[in-house]
């Protein structure tokens, strides 16, 4: 009071201040505040069950993303052919959990296992070559990082499916099969391209890509690697040319796997209470706002 002037002049200026009533109005907001963060995380309870069980198989779909995966033997290219089956494929499952990885000189989750299809084909249809930034074709990553997403303790219930063109010969692919066997984990293949190859269109020039002696890359699809994989679990091997007859097989196989009833939370009816804390919330900022921060001096 010293610093601000005349002590006698400043107590008379700030003779009708209360900091009760200051400290009040603080209070209320604080506590509005607290209800505004209640209100932001939507408490909620689980309300009606009905549809909430469902039964299905857990399937990890793993996607070669690799340049490769850009060779034009079929149209418009490997990769989107790929991605119209997968679509397809998830219109076939409607009661399955699906994880979706995608790999090419690395393996990376790019969707954990769930029911919202949904989601699911919006991160198929993104899918490219620039998700990975290491090029190459390790399959045997790919395997590994999609059995991560299983129930380690469950042996049934669960299938890989994996698409490539299998180029890159990865030694460690049977081995890491025959281990995820061992976790009860069927592995179907799907190849994609054709065993005579075709080159491959450099996205950024236009042109068909080059070695460093100027000839033109040809990418041939590996189907020994892949069948390889897929007996090492007892699954199938399926050669991608009609979406169709390639969804119908992979139909019929995955149906000989036991199914599990599991409960999806996306079918249940929340009651939610974030419009207590809300109005709350609303109610109290209201009356900060009437109270004052001067008392009431008699005349």
């Amino acid at each position: 009071m010293k610093r601000l002037g005349d002590e006698k002049l400043v107590k008379a200026l700030t003779s009708n201040f209360s900091s009760e009533l200051f400290a009040l109005k603080f209070i209320v907001v604080a506590i509005a505040f607290a209800f505004g963060v209640f209100a932001a995380m939507n408490l909620r309870k689980p309300g009606g069950s009905d549809n909430a069980t469902r039964k299905g198989i857990d399937v990890a779909i793993a996607l070669d993303v690799s340049k490769s995966m850009l060779a034009t033997d079929l149209s418009p290219n490997r990769l989107e052919r790929a991605k119209q089956f997968i679509s397809k494929l998830m219109n076939e499952m409607p009661n399955d959990r699906i994880a979706l990885v995608l790999f090419a000189g690395k393996a990376y989750l790019q969707m954990p296992l769930t029911t919202d299809h949904g989601a699911a084909q919006m991160f198929v249809s993104s899918a490219s070559p620039d998700a990975v930034p290491q090029q190459g074709t390790v399959v045997s990553d790919a395997l590994t990082m999609s059995a991560n997403v299983f129930n380690a303790e469950e042996k049934k219930f669960k299938t890989v499916i994996l698409i490539s063109d299998g180029e890159d010969h990865d030694e460690d692919a049977v081995k890491t099969a025959k281990d995820l066997a061992t976790q009860g984990v069927m592995i179907n293949t799907v190849g994609i391209g054709s065993t005579e190859g075709s080159a491959i269109v450099d996205p950024a020039t236009g042109d068909n890509k080059r070695d460093a002696a100027g000839n033109i890359v040809i990418s041939k699809l590996n189907e020994d690697e892949l069948k390889a994989v897929a007996e090492a679990t007892n699954g199938i091997y399926v050669h991608l040319q009609g979406s169709d007859e390639t969804v119908a097989v992979l139909k019929q196989q995955l149906s000989q796997i036991d199914q599990k009833a599991f409960t999806d939370i996306s079918q249940i009816n929340f009651k939610t209470y974030y419009w207590w804390f809300a109005g709350a919330m609303l109610l109290l900022l209201l009356l900060e706002f009437f109270i004052p921060e001067k008392r009431k001096t008699l005349a």
